[in-house]
């Protein structure tokens, strides 16, 4: 007789749940959970009026107060108002600072997308809006923004995006070199590049 050597079966890892582990070593149901709500726990559903639903979902701390509500793709909070999503942000900022006009977008200085806290938040244009990067984009190789290696000439160029066009900084062989530049020319044609002026 050949023995039973089949694996044992794999339990969801949340304490007092028996049905079958999928991902995360979770059950789908929790799985699911922690999806869409960052916690694999039963998520407490609020009903009233949407001022007790909205500050049900943040977590205030003494800096960033953190959306835990659903999210956005892009990892922003979003909050649902008579069945529209509305990105929770705004709502914070229009509940507690006022109106936001026409046209104009709502800046993390934090740069925290889930971060509520109206003291984090400022109105801007979506120029200024666009200057307020953390970073260089993912997908940078030499992961200094505005500074990328340019094959035929051998140097690092640096350029600057301004009003939908770039601007050209130069090319220089050392990439700190190129950085200061590059920082120097945002820090003329910028605004709200909070991070170049620290």
């Amino acid at each position: 007789m050949v023995p039973n050597t089949s694996p044992a079966k794999k339990i969801c890892s949340i304490e007092g749940c028996e049905k079958p582990s999928r991902s995360l070593k979770m059950c789908k149901m929790h799985y699911t959970r922690q999806l869409r709500h960052g916690s694999p726990e039963k998520v407490q559903q609020i009903h009233g009026d949407d001022n007790s639903r909205f500050w049900s979902k943040v977590d205030k701390t003494n800096e960033c107060w953190n959306w835990l509500g659903t999210e956005h793709s892009a990892g922003y909070g979003k909050f649902s108002i008579d069945g529209k999503y509305h990105y929770a942000h705004r709502v914070s900022y229009e509940k507690l600072v006022g109106e936001i006009p026409p046209g104009m977008e709502i800046d993390h200085i934090c740069h925290n997308r889930k971060c509520v806290n109206p003291d984090h938040l400022r109105v801007t244009t979506p120029k200024q809006n666009n200057e307020n990067h953390q970073g260089p984009k993912a997908d940078s190789v030499t992961r200094v923004r505005g500074v990328h290696w340019y094959e035929a000439r051998s140097k690092y160029m640096a350029q600057v995006g301004h009003n939908g066009r770039n601007v050209y900084v130069g090319y220089f062989t050392d990439i700190a070199e190129a950085e200061k530049a590059v920082i120097a020319k945002r820090n003329e044609l910028h605004t709200h590049n909070d991070l170049d002026r620290i």
